[in-house]
């Protein structure tokens, strides 16, 4: 039965919980859920190899080995653009709790060219089969034509991304 189990969250896409938690002309609150089958090390590790995991089409170069994410302390979520020498922060590492806790800060996609700021709160737990892995993203701040119309993008973006972590590390050998 344990194995009949296992097998099928291997195999049944499981959706990401999303959540508009509020949202106002000033600012919002996403959150973001998604059952891992990896116990939580593995999945901050893997956390870390974004490249390998994020959509390209949520990058500004088009390619998704193009960004990096140093999980220390002042570390970046980073893009490259090869062609031009330039780059993007997409997001500053603040805090660092291997295994358990990131803190990104920063203003995500359109937010990046508007007077808001973000944070960014991933925690890793551990759970039966493996762990979970909640991402709460909070901005606030000044957006064209208010952050509230921004919310529910954010939302979609973070829930599609938690949908190919979850691929990748399910894919990942056992060890």
């Amino acid at each position: 039965m344990r194995a009949l189990i296992l097998l099928l969250l291997l195999v049944l896409p499981a959706p990401a919980a999303a959540e508009v938690v509020s949202a106002s002309a000033n600012g919002f609150e996403v959150r973001d859920s998604v059952p891992l089958v990896v116990v939580p090390d593995t999945a901050f590790r893997a956390f870390a190899k974004v490249a390998d995991w994020w959509d390209p089409q949520h990058t500004y170069s088009g390619d998704s080995a193009n960004l990096s994410l140093s999980l220390v302390p002042g570390g970046c979520f980073c893009e490259r653009f090869p062609k031009t020498g330039g780059g993007i922060e997409h997001l500053r590492v603040t805090a660092v709790e291997p295994g358990k806790h990131i803190v990104l800060t920063g203003a995500l996609g359109p937010l990046l060219s508007q007077a808001a700021v973000g944070v960014m709160d991933i925690e890793i737990a551990k759970s039966a089969g493996g762990s979970l892995l909640t991402i709460d993203y909070k901005a606030a701040g000044f957006a064209s034509g208010g952050a509230d119309k921004l919310a529910g993008a954010v939302d979609q973006v973070i829930a599609s991304q938690l949908k190919r972590f979850r691929a990748y590390v399910t894919a990942l050998p056992r060890t």
